[in-house]
């Protein structure tokens, strides 16, 4: 998985994971300024959803609530057997799972400001998902 991520993004300076080797240390009390400085953020997803194509991740594999909102570039891995058909199964999954999580589907676009399309308005400029049999 490293040399996948280190091939899709060549020029990232810093890195942040549990996943695999990271070049930033990153926990819920790490300062957003600090979280504004990564790259790369590889993240474990525990389900996604085939109808929107959107994964759930918990808060307990974020490092930090801000993280995947804030670094450049999102990975998430996802085991294929979890994958979920649409919505309905998703929320009976996350009522199972519990606390805090988000729902990721990928950049935010927007071209409402003199019609400029701007992508990652709202959280990461890319999203990329590694699915793991």
């Amino acid at each position: 998985m490293a040399e996948v991520v280190q091939e899709l993004f060549p020029a990232a300076g810093s890195v942040a994971s549990p996943l695999l080797p990271a070049t930033i240390t990153i926990d819920e009390q790490t300062p957003t300024a600090v979280l504004d400085t990564v790259d790369v953020a590889v993240l474990g997803g525990i389900f996604g959803v085939a109808e929107n194509a959107c994964i759930w991740l918990p808060e307990v594999n974020m490092l930090h609530r801000a993280l995947p909102l804030i670094t450049q570039h999102l990975v998430l891995v996802l085991s294929e057997q979890n994958i979920v058909a649409n919505m309905h199964e998703a929320y009976a999954r996350v009522q199972d799972v519990g606390g805090y999580g988000l729902f990721i589907a990928g950049p935010s676009k927007t071209a409402d400001i003199e019609q400029s399309l701007v992508i990652g308005a709202h959280g990461a400029r890319s999203l990329t998902v590694l699915l793991t049999t």
